[in-house]
């Protein structure tokens, strides 16, 4: 690929979708190319600093917002139909399927944060994938959040994920958070996993055999003070894939007092970078 070295663009969802996606390619491709899918009502922006590192290392970056999230969504999400099994069914199976089939890699790396790991099992055909690296991939599950987000998180499920959307049309995140608003579809069928213990595994309508088949290595990191993706929390959904290699980081490790559920992605959680990189360079 001739590209600049970051290229804005659109990509197809596989029910033809248009998805806002960047691209970063590096001067010298050695045929490597990372996919960076992001948590839940996050834009692909907030990733810009990791896909820049990635691609000093050497690897095309591809970062891309979900349907109705960031510079997916087209106009008002009122109306807008969408659910969060789309944005595994056919955002991330879209992007998976034009990286293969425009770009041709030599290796093929998926990168998913929270939700991004959660959905990845879901993707009709794993084959291409050679690893993936997860960070704070955790079910969702209320009762196995920390102690301080128990309740919060039991507040969303049961009331403001499923009712503020039958006010607004949508559920309205950035009128009371920095989040992304997102679509009614998806907080509905997101509040419906939070209520159950096994979270989205416990959902017959969905292909869930397909996590068997997702056979690829997986580095699944949790963090100590995450109390969103706690070590229970991301030990019970990454016992969904079959290979998986966790690794439990305190802040203590890399010298800082916090990381979270988003700390990875600071600057001072390079050491965390690059110890994926390294990763990634024996896969």
């Amino acid at each position: 690929m001739t590209a600049a070295p970051t290229n804005t663009t659109t990509i197809p969802a596989r029910d033809g979708y248009q998805l806002a996606a960047t691209i970063r390619t590096p001067a010298d491709s050695r045929g490597r190319v990372v996919v960076i899918s992001s948590a839940m009502a996050v834009k692909r922006g907030f990733y810009d600093r990791l896909a820049d590192y990635f691609l000093a290392a050497g690897y095309t970056v591809i970062t891309y917002d979900y349907r109705g999230i960031g510079g997916s969504r087209k106009g008002s999400l009122r109306g807008f139909e969408a659910t969060l099994s789309d944005w595994a069914l056919l955002d991330m199976q879209g992007v998976i399927e034009w990286t293969t089939q425009t770009l041709h890699p030599d290796r093929l790396f998926l990168f998913g944060h929270s939700a991004g790991g959660q959905l990845a099992g879901m993707i009709a055909d794993p084959t291409p994938i050679d690893a993936m690296v997860t960070v704070a991939s955790q079910s969702g599950y209320w009762r196995i959040q920390g102690k301080g987000q128990r309740m919060v998180v039991a507040f969303h499920s049961h009331v403001a994920l499923p009712g503020l959307p039958k006010i607004f049309g949508y559920m309205p995140w950035s009128r009371i958070s920095k989040a992304e608003d997102i679509p009614k579809g998806v907080s509905e069928e997101w509040a419906r996993w939070i209520r159950s213990p096994d979270y989205l595994l416990g959902d017959d309508s969905l292909p869930l055999d397909r996590y068997s088949r997702f056979t690829a290595p997986v580095l699944a990191y949790s963090l100590a003070d995450d109390t969103w993706g706690t070590r229970e929390a991301v030990n019970a959904m990454m016992s969904a894939y079959p290979n998986v290699e966790r690794r439990h980081v305190e802040p203590s490790d890399i010298g800082v007092e916090s990381i979270g559920h988003f700390g990875f992605f600071r600057p001072e959680s390079k050491p965390l970078w690059d110890d994926v990189v390294t990763w990634l360079e024996t896969h």
